[in-house]
């Protein structure tokens, strides 16, 4: 016969079975964060569509080159042409100069490097990681700017300040996310493969080079779509090297400027529901696309990975 203690026990826990309550927690926890990127999705684009809808501007106008916002200063124009160009084309060079290292370092911690050698480099990334942006950002303004300006200024780096400035910087600040991304997609491919090429008379090298590289290409891939993303959103570190010119990119050696730059140099000049504080929200829904058009590429590439 029961006793009265252990019906109670099973009632409790039968109770407990019903409410579920750990998983009840989770979907509420999971429901409030989507219900906050909805409502942040919402409001960004709201504020970044009043340009057009509260001020009347044309859209075509933020494809003009011509930014002059003030309207004490002569005829307005809305044109965020430069600033696209520019953040596209820093976070280019920042990636070409990035990925070769980064991914070579991701290759020999997870190929080439013994033991001891990976528990260094391993905790350096971590380091890396940990590193404010504004850091870069000095350690740029104060060394690699005045660097260029005095001895790269026959080749065009007359004030230092530089599209080639920012992209270093940017490329020192993503190198740890593509390589720890990179190392991880090394680490995945099967070690099966490598013993097959290699008992098929290959060396090791290429084995790496025709097997493995190969079969990590769209993880590499994703790490360096990851670091892109990662410069996108950047603004402090860039801003301090890159010389805030609001003019379209002429070469690597002229100041320009980015979205997130601009931005934070405008916020507090304006006054809310001016149309010069509205083209910093319509800036902000510029890069909101670019960062969901990252998202798409890299969801796709993790499909075909997955896939493959």
């Amino acid at each position: 016969m029961t006793s009265p203690a252990a019906s109670l026990a099973t009632t409790e826990l039968g109770l407990r079975a019903r409410l579920d309550l750990p998983r009840r927690i989770t979907l509420l926890a999971a429901g409030v964060i989507v219900a906050i990127v909805l409502l942040l999705l919402v409001f960004i684009t709201w504020n970044g569509v009043q340009l057009f809808v509260a001020s009347g501007v044309p859209v075509a106008e933020i494809f003009s080159p011509t930014w002059q916002p003030d309207a004490g200063s002569g005829p307005t124009s809305f044109g965020l042409l430069p600033f696209i160009a520019g953040t596209l084309g820093v976070m280019a060079v920042a990636a070409v100069i990035a990925t070769p290292l980064s991914v070579g370092l991701a290759l020999f911690m997870a190929e080439v490097a013994p033991t001891w050698a990976r528990r260094i480099t391993q905790p350096a990334m971590e380091v890396f990681v940990g590193i404010p942006s504004v850091v870069y950002g000095w350690l740029g303004l104060t060394l690699l700017v005045p660097y260029l300006r005095t001895n790269l200024q026959g080749l065009g780096f007359t004030l230092g300040f530089s599209w080639f400035a920012g992209s270093l910087v940017l490329a020192l600040m993503i190198l740890p996310t593509i390589t720890s991304i990179s190392y991880d997609a090394f680490l995945v491919v099967p070690r099966d493969m490598r013993a097959a090429s290699m008992a098929l008379g290959t060396t090791r090298w290429q084995a790496i080079r025709h097997v493995v590289l190969p079969a990590a290409a769209t993880g590499i891939a994703t790490a360096v779509v990851m670091g892109m993303m990662r410069a996108a959103g950047e603004a402090l570190a860039v801003q301090m090297v890159i010389g805030n010119r609001p003019v379209m990119p002429t070469g690597l050696t002229a100041p320009m400027t980015t979205l997130t730059s601009q931005i934070t140099l405008d916020m507090g000049n304006t006054v809310a529901g001016e149309p010069w504080n509205q083209a910093l929200w319509t800036m902000g829904l510029v890069l909101l696309v670019i960062s969901f058009t990252f998202v798409v590429i890299v969801r796709r590439l993790a499909g075909r990975r997955i896939a493959a």
